[in-house]
């Protein structure tokens, strides 16, 4: 709780990869290619399953707890060079700025809560075009588990001084509405990642919107509509 028991004010949290820009499909590509060059051939639709999570879980869900570990590094390593090639045709989805900014407006504290590399995260907020409306970021780096673990969720509120009843998560894969409950936040999931609306909504989403600019349309019958204070 705040200090002298006074509410937080409410904070917006939003996943970056495949919620605000269209990423999700690169970073499976950039994957299945840093694996191949380290001897493993596993299927792009195991490795899109696991985008969301940061690499350590991801390398978990495709590869096995048994894998080789010391080879981590070297292949995040790899994805992480693979990926930077796609920065200059990364593009924002329709209404992601707007939205973002919409938010603002209604009394929200913005938050990045992705579990991407620093510089991945930076890479896409540049084009975001909104950091006059962005309070804080996470990245992958700030925390010891990513997700589907709410450490993330936990960071990115302690970032602003929010607690979990007094913020709203906006995420696209099952890792993202988990790792919200986990924190004791609502969801909201959009389906700009690949992820079904069946999927997003037995994980826990409290409302699912096709992507940022349905949810931008219908902002003021949602969870974001405005902070409790």
């Amino acid at each position: 709780m705040t200090a002298h028991g006074a509410r937080s004010r409410g904070a917006a949290l939003f996943d970056v990869d495949g919620t605000l820009v269209d990423t999700n499909y690169l970073h499976t590509l950039a994957w299945w290619q840093a694996l191949r060059r380290h001897g493993h051939d596993v299927p792009m639709a195991r490795i899109h399953r696991a985008i969301g999570m940061g690499a350590d879980r991801l390398l978990d869900a495709v590869l096995g707890e048994r894998r080789r570990r010391t080879e981590d590094r070297a292949i995040a390593d790899a994805h992480g060079a693979l990926y930077a090639a796609w920065y200059e045709n990364l593009r924002p989805f329709e209404g992601a700025t707007e939205l973002l900014r919409a938010v603002a407006a209604r009394g929200w504290r913005v938050v990045l809560a992705s579990s991407a590399s620093e510089e991945e995260v930076a890479a896409v907020r540049g084009l975001l075009d909104a950091d006059e409306v962005i309070e804080a970021a996470t990245s992958g780096g700030d925390v010891d588990a990513t997700k589907p673990a709410p450490d993330l969720v936990e960071t990115a509120l302690e970032a602003v001084g929010a607690e979990p009843e007094d913020a709203v998560f906006v995420g696209d894969t099952v890792w993202d509405v988990e790792a919200a409950g986990r924190a004791g936040l609502p969801c909201i999931g959009l389906l700009t990642g690949g992820t079904t609306r069946a999927e997003l909504e037995d994980a826990g989403a409290v409302l699912v919107c096709e992507d940022a600019m349905a949810l931008l349309r219908r902002i003021d019958t949602s969870p974001l509509r405005r902070p409790s204070r």
